[in-house]
């Protein structure tokens, strides 16, 4: 629509054109020609693990890239904590300083407890410091050669968190620092995509959205235990029973396709997280052997080659996908990834072309939560040093827009405009729209209308 009104009445808008009759007592904003856009929706994050990465060392690029420069950033958080203070870093990668263990940290820093989680997300490395603080025993999960403690833990989150709690070394984040800084970049609804959310998690989230901690709607996948659970929560939606394949230890199939029918069965979707080519093909195999439900899911389809387009949309299934890797990792991905996967890294046009759903998200904390910059990666397909990954996968201004305004219960399904009768979730620019599609990366948001509600205001 062009230059004109939006009524709100009752958290929904109730009329749109150009001056319109307003009830006594309206609070107006005035747009001054701004450009209004339905509320962005993040359809993959991981709420939590982002909350707690803001006081956090990010250990890899671009930031850090060598041994020395990570020894140096270790060895300056810890001067700046007290003594005994846990030492948290994120986004490791092998690139910094190799295959980094438990002797490596404690060469540089010997007294204080350090955990450093690799960017993937499947990995932390603690030093001795930090293996006695968490009374590891014989009987924990993590790596040993030659019955020595490496200082490595494998897909051991739900693991490192209940210890942690149990020896009240932490508790629950706080939500309400990260959830505002969403809602500053237009962020009304997201989509929770840990694995390991359970009944616990939801109450927690309800919790902190009663609180006004947590500003956004969310859709929370977890695990089998959800299944046949309704939220009794306004504001949260039990989502998909959430599978994290692992290339190196996939699961038996068999098992996999009864979870995947008993969670159809209860009524629940399924996704899949799918970042290598095997994964995504041992996904699908197992998706057409359980038979698929409306709205079942591959996240990030990393790796999809051409002939695997046909099969993701006779079988009708959504993609949720992170433009921002193609920029932030590119580079990497140029000199570590098989020159015959290159050309297939996170498409975007060809999902499209083919008929697929596609919705975009960020993956938070794994890379950055400003969906304004994640949106100019899809138009620009460059590396953070300028070189092209699929240009040919390069989006519009308004593809790459609808990644992020359709609903959290429809990802990937477009509305092109606002419409009376639509939840006023409502995200309102500085600039017009000729600004705007300009370059989208500089985007700023004026405010943010959850449910005819302000939760963020410029």
């Amino acid at each position: 629509m062009g230059p004109g009104d939006v009524l709100v009445e009752g958290g929904r808008i109730s009329a749109i054109g150009k001056n319109l009759k307003l009830p006594l007592k309206t609070d107006v904003i005035d747009a001054a020609g701004a450009a209004l856009l339905s509320g962005l929706n993040d359809h993959h994050i991981h709420l939590a693990s982002l909350a707690a990465s803001q006081d956090s060392l990010f250990c890899g690029p671009p930031g850090i890239s060598n041994e020395i420069e990570l020894t140096t950033a270790l060895q300056r958080l810890a001067r700046s904590r007290p003594e005994g203070a846990w030492l948290r870093g994120i986004g490791f990668h092998d690139s910094v300083a190799g295959d980094i263990d438990r002797s490596w940290l404690d060469a540089r820093i010997p007294h204080y407890p350090v955990r450093i989680q690799h960017r993937g997300g499947r990995l932390w490395v603690f030093n001795t410091r930090a293996l006695e603080r968490l009374h590891v025993t014989e009987d924990d999960p993590l790596e040993r050669k030659r019955g020595k403690l490496t200082g490595r833990l494998y897909e051991g989150d739900v693991w490192l968190r209940k210890r942690m709690q149990d020896l009240e070394e932490s508790g629950p984040p706080d939500l309400s620092k990260i959830s505002l800084e969403l809602a500053s970049y237009g962020i009304t609804g997201i989509t929770d995509t840990t694995p390991s959310n359970n009944p616990d998690t939801l109450a927690w989230f309800a919790g902190a959205q009663q609180r006004g901690e947590l500003l956004q709607e969310m859709l929370m996948m977890g695990n089998e235990t959800l299944d046949g659970v309704v939220s009794d929560f306004p504001g949260i939606v039990v989502g998909h029973h959430k599978f994290h394949l692992l290339e190196s230890d996939l699961p038996d199939m068999e098992k996999l396709v009864s979870a995947i029918r008993r969670s159809h069965a209860a009524g629940r979707n399924v996704a899949f997280h799918c970042v290598t080519r095997t994964e995504l093909v041992f996904a699908l195999a197992t998706l057409q052997e359980a038979g698929c439900k409306a709205g079942d899911r591959i996240e990030h389809a990393s790796v999809t080659p051409p002939e695997w387009l046909k099969r993701i949309r006779d079988m009708g299934l959504t993609v949720v996908t992170q433009p921002a890797f193609v920029y932030e990792r590119g580079d990497q991905y140029l000199a570590e990834v098989e020159k015959d996967d290159q050309p297939w890294l996170y498409r975007l046009r060809a999902f499209l072309d083919a008929g697929i759903p596609l919705a975009g998200s960020s993956d938070a904390p794994f890379t950055q939560t400003n969906p304004w910059k994640s949106m100019q990666a899809a138009v620009d397909r460059r590396t953070l040093h300028g070189q092209g990954i699929g240009l040919q996968e390069s989006l519009t201004v308004d593809q790459a827009i609808h990644l992020y305004t359709s609903p959290l219960s429809e990802p990937g399904v477009h509305r092109t405009k606002l419409v009376a009768g639509d939840r006023a979730d409502l995200c309102l620019l500085t600039d017009s729209w000729d600004v705007v599609s300009r370059n989208l990366a500089q985007s700023e948001v004026a405010v943010t209308i959850r449910a005819g509600k302000i939760i963020w205001r410029k």
